[in-house]
């Protein structure tokens, strides 16, 4: 790898305040705002809307669309064209 072109990857905080949930992993991401992790070490903090602790999907709390009922519509609308 050339030397000097690529980004710094260090270890960030990201944090989805809706659901007070954080994790550190490492990224190319920066950030300005620090914050003291549990080793007791500052690192950057990224502020996220929506992450797998407060996402619908990931949480369980997903709403099942009724697909039955849209294909019987189309079918009544649009399945006597075809005969």
């Amino acid at each position: 790898m050339k030397k000097g072109i690529h980004p710094r990857y260090e270890p960030v905080v990201f944090r989805d305040k809706s659901a007070d949930f954080a994790f550190l992993t490492r990224s190319t991401a920066t950030s300005t705002e620090t914050i003291t992790w549990e080793d007791g070490n500052e690192y950057p903090v990224i502020d996220v809307e929506i992450s797998a602790a407060s996402h619908p999907f990931y949480t369980g709390q997903a709403k099942v669309m009724d697909t039955a009922g849209r294909v019987e519509r189309f079918r009544r609308r649009y399945g006597k064209a075809q005969s």
